[in-house]
């Protein structure tokens, strides 16, 4: 691989069974470089004020602190088994999820300051907010529920039974979704009391869910099955199925509208025109897990791109 990495738009691929990540130039559709970690990242959040790309590398114990622009690594923390990481909408939190050791720790997302932390049996997973900022919700997969903790005092509002190994979770139109793999779809759950009201099915091993940046569409990535269902973003009537063979998992959206998709079980990563359901494959590390691409508009290389356009 090329170093330094530098390039117009990349993706940030974490290769959880190769212990890297690797940066993927947006336009060439190439891997640009292979930045090493200590054992195993898995899930990514980009800061508030997006000066850092925040990775968790889970077995490490470590969270690393990533260049949203050129990937270089800046700065690296001790933090036990950080899985799941996402910032509260307002910013001013940052939540993480302890998968192997069962816990959630709840941190001040200035001072990386631990403010609660929750025994929550047993693998603690996926992470949402209210758009408040007052509630987190977390799955837990081995025992099958739900967990809705108060951020403001770290306290369990309810947990819930809601099926068979739960995986992602989204806040949509009120209501809390969330990917039931064995389940074969998504739950969508009342977030004032964890009722459930009603199932949809999406294929099997329904595993995370994704709104469209017009919010419009729902997209949920089924592992087993090997599908991406699409949902209308307001009914959750599903339109259609597209296939993606090797395991589609985490997926982000590109400028162009394409969609980037890492296949869990095939060690590359699709770039997949939703309309034609056709794509391109890149090969990247071992496991590819999450994936984010730093083209979104908020970022100030971004914007100031775009402000110098004719």
């Amino acid at each position: 691989m090329t170093s330094p990495a530098r390039a117009e738009g990349l993706a940030f691929v974490i290769d959880s069974g190769a212990a890297a990540i690797s940066l993927v130039d947006v336009t060439t559709l190439q891997e640009v470089r292979r930045v090493p970690v200590l054992r195993e990242p898995h899930h990514m959040a980009l800061s508030p004020d997006h000066r850092f790309l925040l990775i968790g590398d889970t077995v490490g114990n470590q969270l690393i602190f990533c260049d949203p622009i050129s990937g270089e690594i800046v700065r690296r923390v001790a933090m036990p088994d950080p899985y799941q990481l996402q910032f509260s909408p307002d910013g001013k939190t940052l939540v993480v999820t302890e998968l192997a050791r069962n816990r959630v720790d709840i941190y001040d997302a200035e001072s990386y300051h631990l403010r609660f932390r929750l025994a929550l049996a047993s693998l603690p997973s996926h992470i949402n907010f209210s758009p408040d900022s007052k509630a987190v919700f977390v799955s837990l997969q081995q025992s099958n529920r739900l967990v809705a903790i108060a951020l403001a005092s770290g306290d369990v509002r309810w947990n819930v039974d809601i099926g068979d190994t739960p995986a992602g979770v989204l806040w949509l139109n009120g209501r809390v979704l969330v990917a039931v793999m064995g389940g074969n779809g998504l739950a969508v759950v009342d977030p004032a009391t964890g009722a459930i009201e009603r199932h949809v099915m999406t294929g099997r091993g329904a595993h995370n869910l994704f709104l469209s940046p017009d919010g419009k569409t729902l997209y949920v990535t089924n592992r087993v099955d090997s599908t991406i269902a699409v949902l209308d973003a307001k009914t959750l009537v599903v339109a259609r199925e597209i296939a993606l063979p090797g395991g589609p998992d985490d997926l982000d959206f590109a400028p162009d509208g394409t969609l980037w998709v890492t296949r869990r079980f095939a060690h590359s990563v699709a770039v997949l025109d939703p309309d034609s359901g056709k794509y391109a494959i890149i090969e990247v590390g071992r496991s590819p897990h999450g994936i984010w691409l730093n083209t979104h508009d908020h970022l100030p290389r971004a914007v100031a791109a775009r402000e110098t356009q004719p």
